[in-house]
């Protein structure tokens, strides 16, 4: 008994073990790690799928092999399939029935709708998040902005590097960061959402050093609003910087024609645009 008695301690600590290193706590009992539900196969293959084709390691119009992605991630084409549907869902692949699945090509309507959400929701935002500097102490107020110098300053370092990946990284990280200052975390997961085609044109514009200038100064705008607890400066320093999205779009569409589903230039960003023309497979 007293062996029986040892070995399930031993094997109750072994599980506590498992338990802190994935984040959950005993309350004195057995741990019942069993009971975690684990991430299902199609969502971790979604989000890598995604990731592929919003950073656009997948170009637009590319094949998307179901067949080659189960084997590569060891799995029956079920999840692939249901990763996929999704992806379609998003816009992001294209089905076409006894012919094939295919990066989509980046919307340009769906574009400007991404911008028209972003913009109000990270305004609201930033606006919210100056308020509350404002509304501390100078020693809390310099704390609560620390993150975001910490964060401009990773991305002057990637830039002087030419590190694109870190680069990209440490934009979502500042704009996060506001939304989490603002005490709306959230709302970054939505526009994260909602973004992915602005994303795919934005990767294309940062091989251009002054466009990543021009970032990391409408940034240090948006910091030094707030770290002056000025909300309108702060609400008018993004909408500077998120208004240059658009028309940094413009000059994409000449240059990368295939990778649009529209190829006329962006009605803000040209004085004539041209009517509409929908590109086919």
């Amino acid at each position: 008994m007293d062996e029986a008695r040892k070995d399930e301690s031993r094997k109750d600590d072994a599980r506590k073990d498992d338990a802190r290193k994935i984040g959950i706590r005993s309350r004195g009992g057995p741990v019942r790690i069993e009971n975690v539900r684990a991430i299902p196969a199609s969502a971790r293959i979604h989000e890598a799928l995604r990731e592929k084709i919003i950073s656009m390691d997948w170009t637009p119009g590319a094949a998307v092999q179901e067949k080659q992605i189960a084997l590569a991630y060891g799995v029956s084409r079920t999840p692939v399939r249901e990763a996929v549907l999704k992806l379609a869902d998003e816009r992001l692949v294209d089905i076409f029935p006894q012919y094939g699945t295919f990066v989509s090509r980046i919307s340009l309507p769906s574009v400007r709708d991404a911008m028209v959400i972003r913009q109000s929701l990270e305004r609201t935002a930033v606006r919210e998040a100056a308020l509350k500097v404002a509304g501390a102490t100078d020693k809390a107020g310099k704390g609560l902005v620390a993150d975001l110098k910490a964060l401009l300053a990773r991305q002057r370092s990637s830039h002087k590097a030419g590190d694109l990946a870190a680069f990209h990284a440490a934009d979502e990280a500042f704009h996060q960061a506001i939304a989490d200052l603002a005490g709306h975390p959230n709302i970054w997961r939505v526009i994260r959402q909602e973004k992915a085609q602005v994303d795919r044109c934005r990767l294309l514009t940062l091989p251009s050093a002054e466009r990543r200038a021009s970032v990391i100064a409408e940034h240090a705008a948006i910091v030094d609003a707030l770290a002056a607890g000025d909300a309108d400066a702060a609400e008018a320093a993004v909408a500077v910087h998120l208004g240059r999205v658009i028309p940094s779009i413009a000059g994409l569409v000449e240059a990368y024609p295939d990778y649009f589903a529209e190829t006329e230039i962006l009605a803000d960003a040209a004085e004539e645009p041209s009517a509409p023309r929908i590109r086919t497979l």
